[in-house]
């Protein structure tokens, strides 16, 4: 009600102002259509990026039946989608995301439920104004460590999809980080994992211009080898400042005695936002956590709820030009 007074008041104001000026008032009903349009106030809102990296059990094989190569479609309550939590697809644009977070990434395999939307949501429960969650999927099912190192194709594209994710502003967050599982075929390349994974780290580091760049990796719950256990030490005894590591041993595995099944990915992904936060102190503004640019202005979605009415300043720029005239 007090917006449609004020309204009246305002044709009443200029009614009287052009009722001296007949070419003013013949534009009169386009000017007034001018006057009370919306102008959008856009909120402070970065996008917060995660980049979530690895091999199959980070890609997502929850669901996914090892004899029909089909996944069931089931995604559970924890996992479903929410407008405020965006997947950056195969073209490069940010699109609302949903299960399976890597089927046009990892497209040589059938993808099914991973950790990602899990995590996702539970960032968003816990940390209410968060923002919005960028998630940015990167993981290759089948992948050795050595085929993430710098240079490699699984590295160079990784990097290529995170500076996209940055062009329209916004904070990287942290690494998610989930392989080894074939790094447990061969002593050598078990041997090498702890050298293999830390010059990993530091290198996307560095090639971000984020040197403390949380990390949350993930400790082997399986293997398609007999060192397991080698990777697993590796993994657990990462000592790097800024790394969470997460035990992912004992959770419900697949037929395949391999991958995780659906519910133990949910668990994955809720534990993995618990580690994450542990970086993030309940006091710092929650839309813009940990924030790591990459230089360009932050991103403000458009707020439908903010907006205001430019009556005043609109009748003041009428009532000038029309005196003008007169």
């Amino acid at each position: 009600m007090k917006s449609q007074r004020g309204v009246g008041k305002a044709v009443s104001i200029v009614s009287t102002i052009f009722k001296f000026n007949p070419i003013m008032a013949s534009l009169l009903p386009l000017l007034f259509v001018f006057a009370i349009q919306p102008w959008q106030v856009r909120s402070e809102q970065y996008n917060n990026i995660f980049i979530l990296a690895g091999q199959s059990n980070m890609a997502g094989r929850g669901g996914v039946s090892e004899t029909t190569a089909t996944w069931d479609g089931v995604v559970p309550p924890e996992s479903q989608p929410k407008a405020s939590i965006l997947r950056l697809n195969a073209k490069l644009e940010w699109v609302e995301a949903e299960e399976p977070l890597h089927a046009d990434i990892d497209v040589t395999k059938t993808n099914g439920v991973g950790p990602g939307m899990a995590f996702a949501n539970t960032i968003l429960e816990k940390r209410p104004g968060f923002g919005v969650v960028g998630l940015v999927p990167c993981a290759i099912g089948g992948t050795n460590i050595s085929e993430w190192e710098r240079g490699k194709v699984h590295y160079t594209r990784m990097m290529k999809r995170v500076k996209a994710s940055l062009q329209g502003g916004g904070g990287l967050q942290a690494l998610l980080w989930y392989q080894g599982e074939s790094d447990t075929l061969l002593l050598s390349d078990a041997q090498s994992y702890r050298t293999r994974l830390g010059k990993f780290f530091l290198d996307l580091r560095a090639d971000l211009n984020s040197p403390l760049l949380p990390i949350v990796q993930v400790a082997l719950a399986s293997g398609e080898g007999p060192y397991i256990e080698t990777v697993r030490e590796a993994q657990l005894d990462m000592d790097l400042l800024n790394l969470r590591t997460v035990d992912a041993k004992g959770l419900p595995l697949g037929p395949d005695g391999l991958h995780l099944t659906t519910q133990a990915q949910v668990h994955l992904g809720q534990v993995m936002a618990d580690a994450f936060l542990q970086f993030v102190p309940t006091s710092l503004p929650k839309n813009n956590v940990l924030p790591i640019h990459n230089g360009a202005p932050p991103t403000r979605p458009h707020n439908g709820a903010s907006q205001i009415y430019m009556i005043p300043i609109s009748i003041t720029f009428l009532t000038i030009v029309s005196l003008t005239l007169l």
